[in-house]
């Protein structure tokens, strides 16, 4: 069967070709182990690493690789950031709109009694709050003496809002708070400047916007301050010392880096790049707005969208009283790979108003096409009239 990808929040597919040919170059011709040896192969994986950290730079405009920290995943680049800043007694701030990789650590922070948190509003009744409501909020409300951080998502993961990053950094600077960006369904698609927006920690996957493969993902050190370490391990320089470095990137990339993968994203980022994040946004913004025609258009569907005025790149939705398991299992017994429930953000679904048991959240990358949308709907017909 043929199947019509849908879920690239949850990772993109398919990839470009010059990722997979680079993965398989990679594995075939200089998979040494980088920064660990002086021979030809690990030379040339130590090569290839730099390279990609210089294009994480000119992507996110900060001019300092070194500060470029590899990761497993953007989930572990945000524990690292959030474990790695804060201290005991300080107080952290996370928007309502928040994925598990935002929201656990935090809470299990909180639970054991070594920070407190509040959250704070972006969204009330299905519309996206201006900058100037949520900063205002932020200020009047919940912003303490012992405030610390600031974390939230750049765009959330079930739909297609934005979060105003430039005038929260601007709070976040005003006020002498760290300010740490989980990019992780923007980075790809939506011009990122760390400087111009006052970003002290991003951290995103390779494996979503930015084409590359599962098993890298990265966090970006804008500020001086260097976080403490998660996890300890060799890092291949000053193997005597039974310390960490307390520099950055040897300090947090412990043990074997995932070459294949950090090779894959070097050729995602040259494919992304290729492109602005306009062109790119744009059409994403017509397959959300088509969509959401033929959808309002076919009264016998009952859809309910959510956050319908902000197109993009992810689109949420329920079917009359269909639970979203039911639906997002016959659409894919009809090859259409969808994701339904939670989406592991339950305080974005709580803030939007899906009902119990989540939706079916429907998600494009620069790949998909119209055509695509047509065998969605024909399928949703087929469902309801089973």
């Amino acid at each position: 069967m043929s199947y019509i990808y849908l879920d690239n929040a949850a990772t993109t597919f398919p990839k470009p070709r010059a990722v997979t040919d680079e993965v398989l170059r990679c594995v075939k011709h200089y998979c040494g182990n980088p920064g660990r040896s002086s021979h030809p192969l690990a030379l040339a994986a130590s090569n290839k690493v730099y390279e990609c950290r210089e294009q994480i730079c000119k992507l996110f405009s900060t001019d300092a690789p070194e500060n470029i920290v590899f990761t497993q995943n953007a989930t572990y680049a945000l524990n690292m950031a959030i474990k790695g800043l804060l201290h005991r007694g300080d107080h952290v701030l996370i928007s309502d709109m928040e994925h598990n990789a935002v929201y656990r650590p935090v809470f299990r922070l909180a639970d054991s009694g070594h920070i407190t948190y509040d959250i704070f509003d972006t969204v009330k009744n299905e519309r996206p709050l201006s900058p100037e409501e949520i900063c205002l909020g932020i200020e009047k409300k919940i912003l303490r003496g012992r405030t610390r951080m600031l974390i939230c998502t750049h765009a959330p993961n079930i739909c297609s809002t934005v979060l105003p990053i430039t005038e929260i950094g601007k709070l976040c600077k005003k006020h002498g708070i760290y300010f740490v960006v989980d990019a992780s369904q923007s980075a790809g698609h939506i011009r990122i400047d760390m400087s111009k927006e006052n970003i002290d920690v991003l951290c995103a996957p390779g494996h979503k916007g930015l084409m590359g493969i599962q098993g890298c993902g990265f966090m970006i050190l804008g500020g001086e301050n260097v976080p403490n370490t998660l996890i300890e391990g060799g890092s291949g320089v000053d193997s005597l010392n039974p310390r960490m470095p307390d520099y950055a990137p040897e300090r947090f990339e412990v043990g074997t880096l995932p070459t294949p993968s950090i090779a894959a994203l070097s050729e995602g980022i040259k494919y992304v790049s290729s492109f602005s994040p306009e062109e790119i946004r744009y059409h994403e913004n017509e397959l959300f707005i088509r969509l959401r025609y033929m959808l309002e258009n076919s009264p016998s569907l009952c859809a309910k969208i959510y956050m319908p005025d902000c197109p993009g790149a992810v689109m949420l939705f329920n079917i009359g009283d269909r639970g979203s398991e039911e639906t997002g299992r016959f659409l894919s017994k009809k090859g259409i790979c969808s994701r339904s429930g939670y989406h592991c953000a339950p305080l974005a679904h709580a803030s939007i108003g899906t009902p119990n048991g989540g939706a079916v959240r429907v998600s494009f990358s620069h790949f998909n096409k119209k055509s695509e949308l047509e065998a969605l709907v024909k399928a949703l017909y087929e469902f309801v009239n089973q």
